[in-house]
């Protein structure tokens, strides 16, 4: 009896032994089954669209790292597949963020790189677009993704275009002010510095009084402003025909100004919060 219960004792140390040997048998096993699995099941879920699928193929074949080049190129075209869906559905951040992903592995190309710089790009124009249709939020928001739409050191090209939509703004406020107190030349070198196409167009009733205003003046008064500080001998007709001339050929406003007032032999006086072309 003793003996007996010796000999059993005995072998169930190796009952265990071999019981965990053949857990870890199978788990290696099944490891090694489903390593060759999955290129298989990757370029199915590939070709039939699975995208999802097919990441997640890709980056289990990552994960067990068994795998060569081969890995990298099919999790290449998935991602780019992915990115390319995402960009078209305007989901711009995940597209961004995937193409990202792409162009800095292994798996990554020239034109994948170039296709990102194409599509920061665009995103930029089209915050463009919105900021010229007088929609700043709206521009912010395409900047998001990018980071672009503020940065700490207010480098940003949503930073800059703040910074346009302030200047307009702030012109626009101060040419109806000075509008509102028949100061005619202030006002109108105030609505000559508004170079946003928006801003212009919400100022174009009170360009149309300002205009009326100085058309309105007669003998000396057409030489002075309404306070009478400053001579204005150059013709404002002239020189609204030689802005709107150098405007036309792609000059700014302001820089119109300053040069039609020139061309007419006179010069840009600041006197305070006037300005104003005399000769």
């Amino acid at each position: 009896m003793i003996a007996a219960l010796a000999l059993r004792r005995h072998r169930l140390p190796r009952f265990w032994l071999g019981l965990t040997l053949g857990l870890v048998a199978a788990v290696v096993g099944g490891a090694y089954w489903w390593e060759r699995q999955l290129p298989r099941k990757l370029e199915e879920a590939s070709a039939r669209g699975d995208l999802n699928a097919c990441l997640r193929y890709g980056e289990q074949l990552e994960a067990l790292r068994w795998l060569g080049g081969r890995t990298h190129l099919e999790q290449g075209n998935c991602r780019r597949s992915q990115a390319e869906r995402w960009w078209q559905q305007q989901r711009w951040r995940q597209a961004l963020q995937l193409q990202l992903q792409l162009a800095n592995s292994p798996a990554g190309t020239e034109s994948d790189r170039q296709r990102l710089l194409t599509w920061q790009e665009e995103l930029r124009q089209r915050a463009l677009s919105r900021f010229q249709q007088g929609d700043l939020p709206g521009a912010l928001k395409l900047l998001a993704p990018m980071g672009e739409d503020h940065r700490a050191d207010g480098s940003g090209f949503g930073d800059q275009l703040q910074e346009a939509w302030t200047r307009n703004r702030l012109q626009s406020e101060r040419a109806e002010q000075l509008a509102g107190q028949s100061r005619w030349w202030e006002a109108l070198d105030a609505l000559t510095r508004i170079d946003h196409p928006w801003w212009k167009q919400r100022s174009a009733a009170t360009a149309k009084r300002v205009q009326a205003g100085i058309n309105a003046l007669e003998g000396k008064e057409r030489e002075h402003d309404a306070h009478g500080s400053l001579p204005h001998t150059v013709s404002p007709e002239k020189l609204d025909l030689e802005v709107q001339r150098r405007i036309a050929s792609g000059m700014d406003e302001w820089t119109a100004f300053q040069s039609a007032c020139r061309a007419l032999g006179g010069k840009v006086v600041e006197a305070g919060p006037e300005t104003a072309c005399q000769r």
